[in-house]
């Protein structure tokens, strides 16, 4: 975290004489990822603001961003195709909604087809 120019990001927290203190943003503090079984994720097609082209988007993962990323990474050499994971989604290039349930199932996640 940068120390500097994230004062205005510091929302309640005015000055504190403590030089051990150190800020903590909520982005920063994680949820303990959940296992598979337990995960309910969402398999959904989308093509706004992608100028008409389609996506597969994995929604509802609960846990660390680096699980998550791990998970778009295997979905992404699956199905041999580009991805990316942005904003607690994972982003599948093209229409892969079936194979991505299987590959989930497969894996032991809870998905279903939206």
């Amino acid at each position: 975290m940068s120390k500097k120019g994230n004062f205005k990001n510091r929302i309640g927290v005015v000055y504190s004489t403590s030089e051990s203190f150190d800020y903590i943003e909520e982005s920063e503090l994680e949820e303990e990822t959940l296992a598979p079984k337990d995960q309910k994720l969402r398999v959904e097609l989308d093509k706004k603001n992608r100028k008409g082209k389609q996506v597969t988007l994995v929604t509802g993962f609960t846990g660390m961003t680096g699980d998550l990323k791990e998970l778009g990474k295997l979905l992404k050499t699956k199905c041999g195709v580009g991805g990316n994971v942005k904003d607690r989604e994972i982003i599948i290039q093209g229409d892969l909604r079936d194979k991505v349930v299987e590959i989930l199932l497969k894996e032991g996640y809870q998905a279903r087809k939206i």
